[in-house]
């Protein structure tokens, strides 16, 4: 742990000068707009990192009972983005059986302590009337209203784990203040591009942050992980958790390529990087390629009952078919009072309609150039053309949305 420690601060000191004083995407000049929010982003990023592993040294002071926890055949959530994991992951951790990372504790508390100390602030509050969570409400609404068409999120809504990843340099999201930073790249082919090592490093602190949650919510539980940003380490996560199972949602890349890049273009302004960046769409369409290519290798190396993909379709026009399925195949119990919960979703799926607009033509694309680029994606049979209409089931062609 130390030792990551290390090479995290060293990396950050590099990111440091690098935004300060370089092109932010290789291209487009360093403008003073950039500059003034590095100057006033860097230094609380920075403190936020260093109360994590405050709270990781004291976990190991004061909790070290987290070491001996054990991840016991967890369920893994993967895609590709903009494929529906983010609704499937809200969905299924409406199952009792499962337990899963909130948002607030992927971004404020990674540790046991630091979660401990925000639960007991938050039975405190409830014993007075509960006005700091009154208040926390009307300031999320405000915070991340903005992003209900692309990633809805909420304090306390399920959230992508890969955000745990954030002390060691190691979330993808870096990508868009960062969009240089050539480790976070190489984070995004992890099974292809990262040393051995390198790799042990990152999937151990990775097994440590789940070992903490499990340690706080308790080990009856399953662990469910949802990151569509995991797909680069699919294999990896297989090796490490034998018994894991891998629920992967796929999405045609006609319709994930431009969607992805629209998504990523309001960060990537805020922060000063021009929301067209053509090094940083080169790039991120490289490696959305390598995100198929690699969920069709997880697909060929693990047993049915490991494993089941499906389309957003699938999602949207059956989900409660869809998931009986799921969980039929990967030897999950479907409770009576989760029945319920498919039955409400199912119709709220039907009824849905996105209001994020793009296309592939604003980002100089034609059909074309994408089929011939993702021509591996389109072997899987969720994708892969068929002659007559199957039923919303697993690994059928996700129609297009």
């Amino acid at each position: 742990m130390f030792e990551l420690f290390l090479i995290s601060a060293k990396r950050f000191a590099g990111l440091v000068a690098s935004s300060l004083t370089t092109s932010p995407d290789g291209r487009a000049a360093l403008r003073p707009r950039r500059i003034l929010i590095m100057l006033g982003f860097l230094p609380v990023f920075a403190l936020g990192q260093a109360l994590h592993w405050l709270g990781f040294l004291l976990d190991d002071l004061f909790f070290r009972g987290w070491r001996r926890v054990q991840v016991e055949a967890p369920v893994f959530v993967l895609g590709v983005p903009r494929s529906g994991t983010t609704r499937l992951h809200q969905v299924l951790a409406q199952d009792e059986q499962f337990t899963t990372f909130r948002t607030w504790e992927c971004l404020f508390a990674p540790s046991v302590t630091q979660r401990l100390f925000f639960l007991g602030l938050a039975r405190a509050d409830r014993a007075v009337g509960a006005p700091m969570a009154r208040l926390l409400r009307r300031i999320e609404r405000r915070v991340f209203s903005g992003l209900d068409d692309v990633h809805p999120m909420g304090l306390t809504t399920p959230e992508e784990d890969y955000f745990a990843l954030m002390p060691v340099l190691s979330c993808f999201i870096l990508a868009l203040p960062f969009p240089n930073f050539e480790h976070i790249w190489r984070v995004g082919r992890f099974d292809a591009d990262l040393e051995p090592a390198e790799r042990k490093r990152l999937l151990d602190f990775y097994e440590a942050c789940l070992k903490r949650h499990l340690y706080v919510h308790g080990t009856e539980k399953c662990l469910l992980s949802k990151n569509a940003a995991f797909a680069p380490l699919a294999q990896s996560l297989a090796q490490r958790f034998p018994d894991a199972r891998f629920i992967v949602s796929l999405r045609d890349p006609l319709e994930t390529v431009p969607s992805q890049l629209s998504s990523i273009g309001p960060g990537l302004a805020f922060f000063g990087v021009p929301a067209d960046s053509e090094p940083v769409r080169r790039r991120l369409t490289a490696q959305l390629a390598f995100y198929y290519e690699n969920l069709g290798l997880l697909r060929e190396q693990l047993p049915e009952s490991q494993h089941a993909a499906l389309g957003m379709q699938d999602l949207r026009g059956g989900l409660g078919v869809t998931l009986k399925a799921v969980y039929n195949r990967l030897g999950l119990p479907v409770s009576a009072a989760f029945e319920q919960v498919l039955e409400h979703e199912d119709g709220q799926a039907r009824s849905y309609k996105s209001s994020h607009h793009y296309s592939l033509e604003q980002f100089g694309l034609t059909p074309a150039t994408v089929s011939e680029r993702f021509a591996a994606a389109y072997r899987h049979p969720v994708l892969a053309p068929v002659a007559t209409p199957q039923p919303a089931v697993l690994e059928t062609r996700s129609a297009s949305c």
